[in-house]
């Protein structure tokens, strides 16, 4: 996720109208991730997640490198360590994520994703009452993950292990911003997943073929939830100030449930949904905290 400190545009201050797009774009990028992690799903009947996951990571590696334009040559060694750990948080977070998808379901995974910028945001803070935030949001996981005869064990841990990833992603993306100017330390950094997928991604597609459906689904995933969520979003920061658009993205799992329920029919019961809405109140409260 691409972020920028200055809340300002070119011509001044945002205004009125500039926050009403700028929400406008942060409500499209969350429902064109959300949307495109289901399409992908689709594909992994077929494709299978890794298959699916290193179509996206192409993707993404391609948009990011006509934008970022990233000079590679130029990085120094205290650069490219940065750089080179993002990629490899980038790649294993979109495939644990992924997997999770495809065993517990896109809205209970990308909630349990969520854990990771929201543990970010408490373990950043000095505040004590966010201690009562962080055991809501305890509370509210075990709602997600209790025992039950269809739990799916191995899916919870992959979401958790996508939090963890997005959580380093969070903490290293900052680091990149830090020593790297523009976003050719973010491009240099996919360019560097994608082409980690370059292996994977071919023994996955050997031994799951891809048919020109899955193959399409795959790709129009890749620009749904790389291209359209990252240039919308950098439109967005341009109109609304950074804090705000952290509390915003906590509309992610809502969506995701939402669109989990429409696209894949995948419902969540009312303890699942309560769930959802501590963790989501807890991110939204610890970004506006901070």
């Amino acid at each position: 996720m691409a972020t920028r400190d200055s809340t300002t545009t070119a011509a001044g201050p945002p205004t009125g109208s500039d926050r009403w797009s700028g929400t406008a774009l942060m409500l499209g990028s969350a429902l064109s991730n959300q949307v495109g992690a289901s399409v992908a799903a689709l594909a992994f009947p077929v494709m299978g997640p890794a298959g699916t996951v290193a179509v996206r990571q192409w993707v993404a590696a391609v948009t990011l490198l006509c934008v970022g334009r990233p000079r590679p040559w130029t990085f120094t060694a205290a650069q490219w360590r940065p750089v080179l750990g993002l990629a490899v948080v980038f790649a294993t977070m979109n495939l644990s994520l992924y997997a999770a998808i495809d065993r517990v379901g896109l809205g209970l995974a990308v909630t349990l994703e969520f854990l990771g910028p929201l543990t970010v945001a408490l373990a950043t803070s000095r505040r004590r009452a966010d201690v009562g935030l962080a055991l809501a949001a305890v509370g509210a996981v075990a709602v997600l993950v209790r025992p039950q005869p269809s739990s799916d064990h191995v899916g919870v841990a992959l979401a958790l292990l996508a939090a963890v990833c997005w959580g380093c992603y969070i903490l290293l993306n900052r680091e990149v911003g830090a020593r790297v100017p523009g976003l050719e330390g973010s491009a240099a950094a996919a360019v560097v997943s994608g082409m980690l997928y370059l292996p994977v991604g071919a023994v996955a597609l050997w031994h799951h073929p891809p048919t020109g459906a899955a193959l399409t689904c795959a790709l129009v995933a890749g620009v749904l939830s790389s291209a359209v969520p990252f240039l919308a979003d950098l439109l967005a920061l341009r109109r609304v100030p950074a804090r705000y658009f952290g509390i915003f993205m906590s509309v992610n799992p809502v969506l995701a449930a939402l669109v989990g329920m429409v696209v894949l029919r995948q419902y969540l019961d009312w303890a699942s949904w309560a769930a959802v809405a501590v963790i989501v109140t807890a991110n939204a409260v610890a970004v506006t905290r901070r």
